[in-house]
């Protein structure tokens, strides 16, 4: 990172966080922007069989439990100590939809989504072997390297992301920003539904579709996509762009962020034609790069 004026390319330098406290404190008072998670409880106990204390407990955009643990340095023991934690959760849904219960309301408890919890580790920087075997592992991980630049600056990179499922994932696993090439087939909604789940998944080997019984989203650390289900003559996506910095188009692109929907983001393209989905690539770009 650097700082440009009068013409001169200055480095700030990344400095190290005092205590490993400190991050976390960081990280939780900022979640949802920081993480797509909505903060639950700080060093959760998991009681005195068990003995260990969660870092942080939260639940995701699409109602996965997400256990977060931090560690200030590299530490070959995060990935380990997360994944205790997160088998202890899974074991434990009752005690956490209560808490979810108690902290979101009854609505959110109810659709909590068990079938893909997750773990999010944050650290200074991750081994070779840790990134290995976030793959190996087949559960759902998310590697993130956090650097401080003091003056409030606070750098988070998305190292691996991995599903539980990851080697199911299909063909539509591309390079990030590359749409893939298609032919017009002149088919109905349901091809059209076919094409735009190639382009989503095709914008970075990064990208997780998570089904919801109201939508589908496609995740990064936080959600890229939302796509609608239930209507027949369009394709409804809701994307993490600011619809104040886009130029809507009346009929195609509308600023929703002050209605309700299901899913995530504030800015809803409706699709119709294979057409519209090429108009709408460069939104599906921007929204990649917002998660």
């Amino acid at each position: 990172m650097f700082t440009l004026g009068d013409g001169n390319a200055i480095e700030i330098v990344p400095q190290a966080l005092g205590f490993e406290r400190d991050l976390q404190r960081l990280v939780e008072a900022n979640m949802p922007a920081l993480l797509g998670v909505r903060f639950l409880a700080s060093e959760y106990s998991t009681g005195p069989v068990h003995g260990g204390r969660i870092d942080s407990l939260g639940i995701d955009e699409n109602g996965a439990p997400v256990v977060v643990e931090y560690k200030r340095e590299r530490d070959p023991g995060v990935i380990t100590q997360g994944l205790f934690y997160l088998a202890w959760l899974t074991d434990h849904r009752a005690e956490f939809e209560a808490l979810v219960r108690d902290r979101l309301g009854v609505p959110t408890a109810a659709q909590v989504l068990w079938s893909a919890p997750r773990l999010i580790c944050v650290a200074e920087d991750f081994t070779r072997y840790d990134r290995h075997a976030v793959g190996e592992i087949r559960r759902c991980i998310d590697l993130v390297r956090y650097r401080f630049f003091g003056a409030g600056l606070l750098g988070l990179e998305p190292v691996v992301t991995a599903a539980a499922r990851d080697r199911g994932r299909g063909a539509g696993s591309g390079r990030a920003g590359r749409m893939p090439k298609r032919q017009p087939t002149g088919g109905g909604i349901g091809e059209l539904r076919d094409a735009l789940d190639e382009v989503l998944v095709s914008l970075g080997e990064d990208v997780r579709r998570i089904e919801r019984k109201q939508y589908r989203a496609y995740r990064r650390l936080r959600n890229v996509a939302c796509v609608g289900r239930g209507h027949r003559s369009e394709v409804l996506v809701y994307l993490r762009a600011d619809p104040k910095k886009v130029d809507l188009v009346p009929g195609f692109s509308r600023d929703v962020s002050g209605l309700g929907h299901h899913g995530t983001g504030d800015l809803e393209v409706r699709l119709r034609t294979e057409n519209d989905l090429e108009r709408a690539s460069d939104l599906l770009r921007l929204s990649y790069a917002a998660a």
